[in-house]
């Protein structure tokens, strides 16, 4: 994530992808982008898209974590204790 908001920082002042990508690599080391991805994203920002993260897909259910549903579960988990919660879905 930090190699993204470098990119797109480094973007935003004029660096071409290229000198991106060799400034990343003296600090990330093997952990950088490959140039690919410098590019890519890099051409992201420059057509308006400001979010690193991950955009939900068609059809994609979003998480809604709210306190009536997290006071839901902890009745259910206290009513059995064999049910457990994981992340995802309930198990029993």
């Amino acid at each position: 994530m930090n190699s993204v908001l470098s990119s797109v920082f480094l973007s935003s002042e004029g660096v071409k992808p290229i000198e991106i990508h060799r400034r990343m690599k003296v600090q990330y080391g093997d952990a950088c982008l490959s140039l690919q991805q410098v590019y890519q994203w890099t051409g992201k920002f420059m057509n308006g898209i400001s979010s690193v993260t991950d955009s939900p897909l068609p059809g994609q259910a979003h998480p809604v974590v709210t306190p009536e549903g997290t006071a839901a579960v902890e009745a259910i988990v206290k009513e059995n204790r064999r049910v457990t919660v994981n992340g995802d879905y309930m198990e029993s």
